[in-house]
């Protein structure tokens, strides 16, 4: 089966985790501190497109709105 992300992506992605570890990853145009491991994330996948790397397409918002409903509906289900 075929990689979804290539080496290289990963090791974008590696490279900004270790940045926001020692704090220094910083987010677009406000240069705020990045916290958050999602954002960290995001960052890196989205350097890696930039530079052409491997990674599959961004979700649409309406994709993205069908996974939460989804995962809400299944949480509410085992209760």
């Amino acid at each position: 089966m075929a990689r979804k992300y290539s080496r290289k992506a990963s090791s974008d992605v590696e490279r900004v985790m270790k940045k926001r570890k020692a704090g220094t990853l910083r987010s677009g145009r406000s240069k705020k501190k990045v916290k958050s491991r999602k954002q960290a994330i995001a960052i890196g996948l989205s350097e890696a497109r930039a530079k052409g790397r491997k990674v599959p397409k961004k979700a649409s918002k309406k994709t993205a709105k069908k996974r939460k409903t989804a995962k809400k509906r299944k949480s509410s289900k085992k209760r």
